[in-house]
């Protein structure tokens, strides 16, 4: 049964930085695309970033390029998001997801994701 647990969300002022985790279970890193997306509640999915499985290149959403670094290490079977620069408008519940597809259009076809993490980016 495939499983994520994010860790690493918190509160923290704008300008600062964070570094989300995702532990996998039940599958290894390699065998999907792997990415974050965040979701306000009754708000849509906004896709984040994500490493695709099959070619290893990586997407980033235009609101988060040059600020926030998707990587992974297979030996821990866990992937990150690094978040630097942080704005208040990144405040969201972040999810960690193995995917089906990853590309320049994002991440799509969710295999399964996480219970997600708050962070919040308030002075």
């Amino acid at each position: 049964q495939v499983q994520l647990v994010e860790s690493g969300g918190d509160l923290v002022q704008p300008g600062g930085s964070l570094r989300l985790s995702c532990a996998a279970s039940g599958f290894t890193l390699p065998e999907y695309s792997i990415g974050w997306f965040r979701q306000a509640p009754g708000k849509e999915r906004e896709g984040v970033s994500c490493i695709s499985k099959s070619d290893g290149s990586i997407y980033y959403a235009d609101s988060v390029k040059g600020r926030f670094t998707i990587s992974r290490d297979n030996a821990k079977n866990t992937f990150y998001l690094q978040m630097n620069n942080l704005k208040p408008e990144d405040t969201n519940v972040y999810y960690c997801a193995a995917l089906i597809l990853c590309g320049d259009y994002g991440l799509k076809a969710y295999v399964s994701w996480g219970q997600g993490t708050q962070v919040t980016v308030s002075s």
